[in-house]
């Protein structure tokens, strides 16, 4: 038996697989709030614990008056036995050890392994997991925004990941597969493509000392965006104001943009739209991934229509002479949102069928 776990800013994913070689469905998933917990261990600790069965009346027997209580017989649980295990992990991985991004946290795959006795634990960040992952997704977990004209001779491919943050990864050819490559891409510095972007990096600044794209592409830049349309153009609704006020911002703002029933809120679509496209589009240059580009993450499944309507792709390939280069790279958005457990998993099962060093 082998764990996976996708380790995010706002939630945990883990998962228990009896993975032979090929993909195959998880044995148990659960998902937990990462916000509540302390650690990763704590999480841990909580799920390979084993439930304790409910003990039924019909199981105990009541003693006679003047009789002594008969022993209930208990049967424990058998503990789960783990080979290998796999977390992709918001953040930096250096020597197996993360300080996430999103989360007060400390991820140390050598002290996993010593606590719950798994002789082999990788940690990955949590886009190179998501990479390892769409290498095994299926036609039908995937949309296709371009089908774009790869060469017949393997290049790399790009993947960038919009949710609570924004990820980036790379993966390049080696002759025999494809080899994921983990990026901190989203943290460079945003670069406006109009007087209008220029105005959002105006206004972003008077609030942080650095901003990155992940202040723009993710669920708290897709409210910041809002912010900046409300106080520029002065239309923001009283209705969709208290909705925000009282529910998620980003999954009201998305709502209603999509709906069509505030224009303030089809503007921030407009403008999350185009500006991820561009930095798709700065990726795929970047790792000239001429066999495409996966838009993956948690807000892009969400915002499909959106997606789909042409103002990514007119961003993406808005560079200059290489337009056509950008126009011929496919791209997809990842609909399946359990990716990256996907990936985790699929490395954790290498690890459990690789020869003892």
């Amino acid at each position: 038996m082998i764990l996976a776990g996708d380790i995010g800013g706002t939630k945990t994913n883990l998962a228990l697989y009896d993975w032979p070689t090929e993909r195959v469905e998880p044995v148990r998933l659960e998902t937990f709030h990462s916000a509540d917990y302390k650690s990763l261990e704590e999480i841990l600790e909580e799920f390979l614990t084993p439930p304790k069965p409910p003990m039924l009346l019909d199981d105990i027997e009541v003693a006679a008056p003047g009789e002594e209580e008969a022993e209930v017989e208990s049967f424990p649980e058998e503990p789960i036995k783990l080979t290998a295990a796999c977390f992709g992990v918001a953040g930096p991985v250096i020597e197996n050890h993360s300080q996430t991004t999103n989360l007060p946290w400390v991820v140390d795959g050598a002290a996993i392994a010593k606590r719950f006795d798994i002789p082999r634990v990788q940690l990955l960040n949590d886009l190179e997991a998501t990479a390892y992952g769409i290498l095994l997704l299926r036609p039908d977990e995937l949309e296709v925004l371009n089908p774009g004209n790869p060469p017949k001779k393997r290049q790399a491919l790009a993947l960038i990941a919009a949710g609570t943050g924004l990820g980036e990864a790379i993966l390049f050819w080696d002759g025999k597969s494809y080899r994921p490559m983990p990026s901190e891409g989203g943290h460079t510095d945003f670069a406006p493509n109009n007087d209008y972007e220029i105005e959002l990096l105006r206004y972003l600044r008077s609030q942080f000392l650095h901003v990155s794209y992940e202040r723009i592409l993710s669920g708290p830049g897709l409210n910041a965006i809002y912010e900046y349309v409300r106080d520029t153009k002065k239309n923001e609704p009283t209705w969709l104001a208290e909705k925000i006020k009282a529910g998620d911002p980003a999954a009201e703002i998305a709502e209603a943009g999509l709906k069509g029933q505030a224009d303030i809120a089809k503007q921030t679509l407009d403008l999350f739209a185009s500006i991820y496209g561009a930095e798709a589009g700065n990726l795929a240059l970047k790792a000239l991934s001429l066999d495409g580009v996966y838009v993956a993450g948690g807000m892009a499944p969400k915002l499909i229509k959106k997606l789909q309507d042409g103002t990514f792709m007119k961003a993406f390939i808005n560079k200059g002479r290489y337009k056509r280069l950008l126009g011929n790279m496919p791209v997809k958005v990842v609909m399946n949102q359990q990716t990256a457990l996907l990936g985790a998993a699929s490395v954790a099962a290498a690890l459990s069928h690789a020869p003892t060093p």
